[in-house]
């Protein structure tokens, strides 16, 4: 861009509109970055050739309040081996209650079913 124009003012306007484009479409793509949702995969239930070890033993400690259930903890499989998941106290859910997790003997392996919220 040449510096020298006869009038600075058209100088001024010619560098102040070269840049204010690059600032919004810069604010626009900062915007819509923050905007990027991650999909969703639902856990993949697999069978396992290694049985689950016997539950762990867990303090359960008083509820936070009155009325929560206690999640017991179970064995996940997780990168080739079974990972103990400690257990923990839930706020209720009128007209439901807590299926717990349960391994299942499956052909020759073992198959982990996730608890869930169940209507009563």
């Amino acid at each position: 861009m040449k510096r020298h124009l006869l009038n600075g003012s058209i100088n001024m306007k010619i560098h102040r509109s070269g840049w204010m484009p690059l600032a919004a479409m810069a604010l626009v793509c900062a915007t819509l970055s923050a905007c990027v949702v991650a999909p969703y995969y639902p856990p993949q239930e697999q069978v396992v050739m290694t049985a689950p070890p016997p539950p762990q033993a867990e303090y359960v400690g008083p509820p936070p309040a009155a009325g929560y259930v206690w999640i017991t903890g179970f064995w996940a499989w997780e990168m080739g081996r079974h990972v103990w998941v400690g257990g923990h106290w839930s706020a209720p859910r009128p007209g439901y209650r807590w299926v717990p997790h349960t391994w299942q003997r499956e052909g020759r392996g073992w198959r982990l079913h996730d608890g869930y919220w169940g209507r009563r």
